[in-house]
């Protein structure tokens, strides 16, 4: 079995609740949604990936000395048949491993074992896809998972504040704002309303700028 892989690396964590541990990134390619504040089109769009197969991925994971692995694209569960079977490799191998994904496609039963973390985009208005969000899968995630809300602007905190009021999430809540804008205005906003949440930064993007590969 084969999948398509734009790029693997090892770095720190850069976002959510594991921020700043050192992980392999195994970057899959292509995606069926248009966030407008993509920061990774060229794993979206284009040619630029490989076909590898699942032996040649771990090969590559391996020579990595790190047991922490992000599954990032693009949109991973759109090769949800290879990606299952390599994850059941990893989890045999006892890594730990996180999902990243974006909300709209029901992750395999394997995804919601012990070893595993999700994080789940809740979309917001500013992303232009807020109506792919499909709130029965948000609201499968258990404790050790996280629902991430990439806020770009006033009106997107509204609606991911309206979001989690109403909803009955048991997984963390991670608000990140887009990269570039004032991140003061959401710590001041949650503070004030007193949310359960967590306010972070793109870490990676702050040490290295909005480059690849880091």
């Amino acid at each position: 079995m084969k999948l398509r892989v734009n790029e693997i690396f090892q770095s720190i964590q850069g976002e959510g609740v594991q921020i700043g541990a050192p992980t392999i990134f195994l970057r899959l390619f292509g995606c069926d949604l248009r966030c407008t504040w993509c920061d990774s089109m060229y794993a979206v769009e284009g040619g630029d990936y490989k076909n590898i197969a699942l032996e040649d991925i771990m090969r590559e994971t391996e020579s990595h000395n790190c047991k922490n692995i992000c599954i990032t694209g693009g949109e991973p569960l759109l090769q949800q048949n290879a990606l299952v079977a390599l994850v059941d490799i990893l989890i045999q191998k006892k890594y730990n491993i996180l999902l990243e994904t974006s909300g709209h496609i029901q992750p395999d039963q394997i995804f919601y074992k012990p070893n595993v973390l999700i994080s789940m985009d809740c979309k917001c208005p500013g992303s232009k896809m807020e109506k792919k969000t499909d709130f029965s899968i948000l609201e499968s995630l258990q404790e050790k998972d996280q629902i991430k809300f990439v806020i770009s602007d006033r009106n997107d905190y509204e609606y991911a504040k309206e979001i989690i009021t109403h909803r009955r999430f048991r997984a963390k809540i991670v608000f990140q704002p887009v990269y570039g804008t004032n991140m003061s205005f959401l710590v001041d906003l949650a503070l004030r309303d007193n949310l359960n949440i967590r306010v972070l930064p793109q870490l990676h993007k702050l040490i290295w700028g909005d480059v690849r590969g880091v």
